[in-house]
């Protein structure tokens, strides 16, 4: 990998060397490094186009890391990517996405993410997506994310979006089982004239299962943002999604919430807030010692 290569690679999966555990590291297309462990396969599709991820049941305190750079202009793929963790098993799974273009072609990234997660099996997906180069070709990235909870099952996600991505539709399906928990933590920006669409839709199918998704993001200059998060109770159980954004400059953003209860045990909440950044947060922050461009930097950050 080059030294662009690199540097993207350290923003999206704050990855330095190469990481211990299994790991395939994905650059332009093609697969750069790649290795699997005792409790950790990872195979490539027969066609070509993703790898299987195989976590064994029982395993415990390991990563696996699967970043993907793209730094030639107008490449364009779709990559499917399937986990499939173990019962029992407590994981660390590191993906993320960053494009370097400096040319007047768009470049693109489609990765689509399907995690089985077995009985009482927890997991905690991180992913980052990150943008930069001054050409005038856009920085496109779709993540699918699929996930499939069985019993007791736990996932936390983290969806991160740095900077520089001009458009991005984000969606997210979940199924969740008995007793099965989904947490999901989004954090985005966007500025420019940039696009951000995404949709959660959730299905709380077992006795007891819950949802916590919450987005925190910040709008600026000319961009839009739009939060969709859908929760279906089809059992007794508990959905909460929140949506607190700050709006800046000319930014655009619209938070639809969408609740559907099948079950009258269904305890279903949805919060949402959009503003700009309140007087008071600036001045305390002032007068700790810095100019009202830091303060203000310092929130969104």
């Amino acid at each position: 990998m080059d030294n662009i290569q690199k540097r993207i690679l350290e923003e999206v999966a704050d990855l330095h060397d190469v990481p211990e555990g299994a790991y395939n590291i994905r650059a332009n297309g093609e697969s750069t490094g790649r290795r699997s462990t005792a409790n950790i396969e990872i195979i490539s599709k027969p066609e070509g186009n993703g790898i299987d991820i195989r976590i064994k049941p029982g395993t415990r305190n390991e990563s696996v890391h699967i970043p993907v750079v793209l730094s030639e202009s107008g490449l364009k793929e779709t990559v499917y990517n399937d986990f499939y963790i173990g019962e029992d098993s407590d994981v660390l799974i590191v993906a993320g996405c960053g494009i370097h273009n400096c040319g007047v072609q768009d470049s693109e990234h489609d990765g689509i993410h399907r995690f089985y997660v077995g009985k009482n099996a927890r997991i905690r997906y991180v992913e980052k997506h990150y943008g930069e180069g001054d050409g005038t070709g856009k920085r496109i990235l779709n993540p699918g994310t699929e996930v499939y909870m069985e019993e007791n099952s736990y996932a936390e996600m983290e969806m991160v979006q740095i900077k520089g991505v001009d458009s991005t539709e984000r969606l997210t399906t979940a199924d969740l089982g008995k007793g099965a928990k989904l947490v999901v933590k989004e954090r985005l920006m966007t500025h420019g004239s940039q696009s951000a669409v995404s949709v959660y839709k959730v299905e709380l199918n077992g006795e007891g299962a819950s949802a916590d998704v919450v987005s925190r993001s910040v709008a600026r200059d000319d961009s839009y943002q739009k939060f969709d998060a859908c929760l279906t109770g089809n059992a007794p159980c508990h959905g909460h999604t929140e949506c607190d954004s700050i709006i800046m400059d000319n930014g655009h953003i619209l938070a639809v919430p969408q609740l559907e209860a099948k079950n009258t045990d269904s305890e279903l909440i949805h919060e949402a807030a959009i503003g700009k950044i309140a007087g008071e947060q600036l001045i305390k922050l002032m007068t700790l010692g810095l100019t009202e461009a830091e303060a203000e930097e310092q929130i969104i950050n």
